[in-house]
């Protein structure tokens, strides 16, 4: 069960001078956007319109000595507000829900497409850790604007303890210094295979090509059908590596693994390959898994974000607002993913908080609210 946030934000340095005249605690300006954007706000204005809603539910558990904040206050204060700072303690939070051990770490970034500041701005791009047992985000950093996820990955894999963790990272991450790291660090890698590897990608490929024609059903198979679509995946996998020239370059690299999708919907059929290089044994139904659960970082938190969240559409935009309001974001997200006492999809659960005091107290895991 993940923990109430608040304490969490009470860690957070204010931002704002000593000599301004704060009316409002920085907790309860956090609080009160977090809880705002649980029910169902993804604006400043929607955020003070809530907050003023709900004054009555808010001051069961915040003092709100001065009342609701305005929304140029809640703008002011997430403009100014040190990201990193605020993603601590998210981290932090994260890490104290003792939800089990990572037996999984998916890693994969995220563009907000709107958050650009004119055409010369860089949109802001996120790179997440999905734990793909917990179902939840367990880490994230901001990607320099200047630079590409490849240095923030090592960043991001400082914060957890990998031992007996499996990493898998898209093409991107398909790095020796990130291979290296995961193996000194315990853990196990599976790593995608593209054009930055390229000539790698392109022995690999070569000979898992071959193995495929000896064995046209694959090391390990499965068909799915869902809507009218039919998907068929096949894995091959080999430890055969003693021919790879690099292979003395790759820390730990044991196996190459080959997964094919062939998806049929209306008539129409598409077929893709992928390849991997991996420190696990070859297991093809193991990594089939891996594979396959690796996805759920896009499908269970990218898509929910745009889709239930709207966050592409944000024009949160100026100082550090966009960074900002997008670690609330994945406060909420995880918050409403963790709650199980109702069926419902992300979006639908935003729309109940909004309406029903009782169902919010329960999703923030509020003592003495209801």
């Amino acid at each position: 069960m993940l923990p109430n946030p608040k304490p969490y934000f009470d860690k957070v340095p204010d931002p704002r001078r000593e000599t301004e005249n704060k009316l409002h605690a920085l907790s309860d300006i956090l609080s009160i956007v977090l809880c705002a954007v649980i029910s169902g706000c993804d604006d400043w204005e929607a955020i003070a319109i809530f907050g003023e809603a709900k004054k009555d539910w808010l001051r069961k558990f915040l003092p709100l000595t001065n009342g609701i904040p305005s929304h140029d206050t809640f703008r002011r204060v997430f403009l100014l507000l040190d990201p990193k700072e605020f993603e601590e303690a998210f981290t932090l939070w994260a890490k104290d829900a003792k939800m089990g051990l990572d037996e999984h770490i998916a890693i994969d970034g995220k563009t907000l497409k709107r958050s650009h500041n004119g055409k010369a701005g860089r949109a802001l791009h996120m790179l997440h850790a999905w734990s793909c047992k917990q179902g939840i985000l367990i880490g994230q950093r901001k990607v320099d604007e200047k630079t590409n996820e490849i240095t923030a990955i090592p960043d991001v894999l400082s914060l957890f303890d990998l031992k007996d963790v499996t990493v898998s990272i898209d093409a991107m991450g398909c790095q020796k210094d990130v291979a290296a790291q995961i193996v000194q660090g315990g853990g196990n890698y599976v790593l995608a295979l593209k054009g930055n590897q390229e000539d790698l990608l392109e022995e690999v490929k070569l000979y898992l090509d071959t193995e495929a024609k000896d064995r046209p059903r694959g090391d390990f198979r499965t068909v799915e059908k869902d809507h009218g679509r039919i998907e068929t995946r096949k894995v091959w996998v080999t430890d055969n590596i003693g021919w790879m020239e690099q292979k003395g370059k790759w820390a730990g690299l044991k196996s190459l693994v080959m997964v094919e999708s062939i998806r049929e919907m209306q008539g129409k059929r598409t077929t893709e390959r992928r390849c991997f290089i991996t420190s696990l044994a070859a297991d093809a139904k193991h990594l089939g898994s891996i594979i396959r659960a690796h996805w759920g970082i896009e499908n269970s938190l990218h898509y929910v974000l745009d889709m239930s969240f709207n966050e592409d559409q944000s024009r949160a935009r100026t100082g550090d607002s966009a960074e900002n309001l997008a670690i609330v974001r994945r406060f909420a997200l995880n918050l409403l993913k963790q709650n199980k006492s109702c069926k419902l999809g992300v979006k639908n659960k935003r729309l109940r908080a909004g309406y029903d005091d009782n169902y919010r107290s329960e999703i923030l895991n509020l003592q003495g609210t209801t």
